[in-house]
């Protein structure tokens, strides 16, 4: 397994792989798939993602900003998403661990997550790369009518921001 960057060129499969987590209804609040131009500008510059072996697209990663303010310039959040056809095959683990990497080689202490309470996966995954459970957000929003809790999970670097 290799990761390459994600770019305009690559993005229908990043596309693709984020339809299938939308589709769970365990992965995100969002229900539609952006556009190129608006995912982009969501985005960090560095720290997006996409894993391939033997030409296939097996997932993708991708860090965002928390806040424009500068206090929080070494904080982001993390996205993660397996294709339906690669879970359970420790592609998130790959993508999640590699974006740990690229986060502190560009000065991020701080990684941020909100999980949905029922995505059973991503809690162990992210529990397994370092993150911590630090609380969560009750019905925080809904999702085709069905409240949901957001469990908020962090993982802060050991040799970024000590």
């Amino acid at each position: 397994m290799t990761v390459i960057e994600i770019s305009e060129e690559n993005f229908p499969e990043v596309t693709r792989i984020y339809g299938e987590g939308l589709a769970t209804g365990t992965a995100t609040f969002e229900t539609t798939i952006p556009s190129w131009e608006k995912w982009d500008s969501g985005h960090l510059s560095f720290g997006r993602i996409l894993a391939v072996e033997e030409n296939n697209y097996l997932g993708w990663a991708a860090l965002s900003p928390v806040s424009s303010r500068c206090v929080y310039g070494g904080v982001a959040e993390v996205s993660v998403y397996v294709s339906e056809a690669a879970r359970g095959k420790g592609v998130g683990e790959f993508l999640l661990k590699k974006l740990i990497e690229i986060s502190e080689a560009n000065n991020i202490w701080t990684l941020q997550s909100g999980i949905f309470r029922d995505n059973v996966a991503s809690h162990k995954l992210h529990m397994k790369c370092g993150f911590r459970e630090i609380g969560y957000k009750e019905r925080v929003g809904q999702l085709k009518g069905v409240w949901k809790d957001n469990v908020l999970m962090e993982r802060r670097s050991k040799i970024v921001g000590i």
